[in-house]
């Protein structure tokens, strides 16, 4: 740690996100904390990515673009360049509410030194106009003792310190779909302690990857059973099928920005 002050290290990871990345990077490079190290890795774009990013690329601690194996790959990629001392995750169609959340973050692991990391709320929002807000995900419905029902806190939320990844490890992208909640049991598991932040953190645009297509979420099932017994956690596919009742208590309509 540097004294009072944390380095806080965001990764982007992107590809061909043209229509989006412009508002993730401004949403970052706009935070009030000044010590942030703000690294992006593009898979090789074709579209306009690329001049999108060059536009601030003296924000930008580093630019990585070359094709990968996949989005945590990707991630690995990133994680592995960092130098701060705790890490998180903004995916490219996904943006910070306000210009303040990493210095509130910092506020909050500063007065609980004793944590390993934190997690926050999200919003899913329109993916066309992120000033609409559909859903609020609370991270209240989290504990360590629901894992066993493929319940996580919300990735983009989701910051830990460094040493935890370089000694437990990144992301397993045998998990082409859960490799961040594997990240998040594994962590847990190996005794890691990590705190809620009381506060709504990141906006997510609806229809990405990881909140769309009937098969995909099935097959994620199966991937939170194998994340689970991978890291001695007891489930079977019925108890992760109770996690859609757990989850409605999580998630509220929203009117409000």
């Amino acid at each position: 740690m540097n004294g009072n002050n944390l380095k806080i290290s965001i990764v982007t990871v992107c590809f061909n996100s043209q229509a989006t990345i412009r508002d993730t990077i401004e949403s970052v490079v706009n935070q009030t904390y000044p010590d942030i190290e703000y690294i992006i890795v593009d898979g090789a774009s074709t579209d306009g990515t690329l001049s999108i990013i060059d536009e601030y690329k003296d924000r930008i601690s580093t630019v990585v673009s070359e094709p990968d194996r996949g989005i945590y790959d990707a991630m690995n990629k990133g994680v592995a360049l960092a130098t701060g001392d705790f890490i998180g995750i903004l995916n490219s169609d996904d943006i910070f509410v306000d210009n303040t959340v990493i210095e509130k973050l910092v506020q909050f692991l500063q007065k609980n030194p004793g944590l390993d990391g934190s997690y926050g709320d999200l919003v899913f929002v329109k993916r066309n106009d992120i000033n609409i807000i559909t859903r609020t995900y609370s991270s209240k419905i989290f504990s360590p003792g629901k894992i066993r029902f493929g319940i996580m806190c919300p990735h983009p939320t989701f910051y830990a310190k460094k040493e935890l990844f370089d000694e437990i490890g990144s992301y397993d992208i045998s998990f082409p779909i859960a490799a961040d909640f594997d990240l998040i049991a594994r962590f847990i598991t190996r005794g890691a302690k990590f705190g809620r932040l009381s506060l709504v953190m990141v906006k997510m645009r609806e229809g990405g990857v990881s909140t769309s297509g009937f098969f995909q979420r099935i097959a994620q099932n199966f991937e939170l059973v194998r994340a689970c017994k991978k890291n001695g956690i007891y489930t079977n596919i019925l108890m992760i099928a109770m996690k859609v009742p757990y989850k409605l208590f999580g998630y509220f309509p929203s009117s409000s920005s």
